[in-house]
């Protein structure tokens, strides 16, 4: 497949899942960040990643998962990371403690970082995830981004070598709310992302800290 088809799939794939509408109101409020420079990072696989389910916050990573989390703080030993800031939901938890043997770096829980409630829809099927619906009984989409772009502007309002490992759906809010551009591969599961702000360019990077080959089988379904 070229990398123009696999671009045109992608771009095929947020509008199908709403995250169009996800980028919209993200970029009402762009981020204002201090920090040039800070890792994000995504929990390991769960069991509801497998099975393609919405997920409850007490989930754990199953075995493949908390291989990912010990593959990609591995990945992360080359680079500074002075605090690390977590989702407590567990799946998250889980992977910031991962990171934090390696880096020797506390771990602060930072509830706002939490994926977007999704209500009634627990346990239900999500491959059609479409983040334009409000779910019964859920956070609905306006809520989840201010909430999570509060998250993210105190977490960022510091130049300490940061660490943020959240879950799918902070990943898109915080993307689009740098204004920043989204890759297929940057959503899998355990994959290290460095962020990092060109002055000259006036915008944001993304980098991979993990080999393409270690991540293409990884999952890359939001929640």
């Amino acid at each position: 497949m070229t990398a123009d088809k696999a671009a045109q799939i992608w771009r095929s794939r947020l509008t199908k899942h709403g995250l169009d509408e996800v980028r919209k109101l993200a970029a009402v409020r762009p981020l204002r960040s201090r920090a040039r420079r800070f890792i994000f990072l995504r929990h390991g696989e769960t069991e509801g990643n497998a099975r393609r389910v919405y997920q409850p916050p007490e989930i754990p990573l199953n075995p493949t998962g908390l291989a990912q989390a010990r593959r990609a703080a591995e990945y992360l030993r080359a680079h500074p990371v002075e605090r690390i800031l977590a989702s407590d939901m567990r799946r998250a938890w889980q992977t910031a403690q991962a990171a934090a043997e390696v880096v020797r770096a506390p771990v602060i829980a930072e509830p706002r970082l939490r994926e977007r409630w999704f209500g009634d829809l627990i346990g239900k099927s999500s491959e059609n995830l479409d983040w334009r619906v409000e779910p019964p009984n859920g956070e609905s989409l306006r809520d989840f981004i201010e909430r999570t772009q509060a998250g993210f502007n105190d977490a960022l309002d510091n130049e300490a070598s940061t660490l943020l490992v959240a879950h799918g759906g902070p990943l898109y809010v915080l993307v689009f709310s740098l204004g920043a551009d989204l890759l297929e591969q940057h959503i899998a599961n355990a994959t290290p992302l460095l962020f990092e702000y060109e002055a000259q360019a006036g915008s944001w990077r993304i980098s991979n800290l993990a080999p393409a080959q270690v991540t293409a089988g990884y999952r890359t379904t939001a929640n």
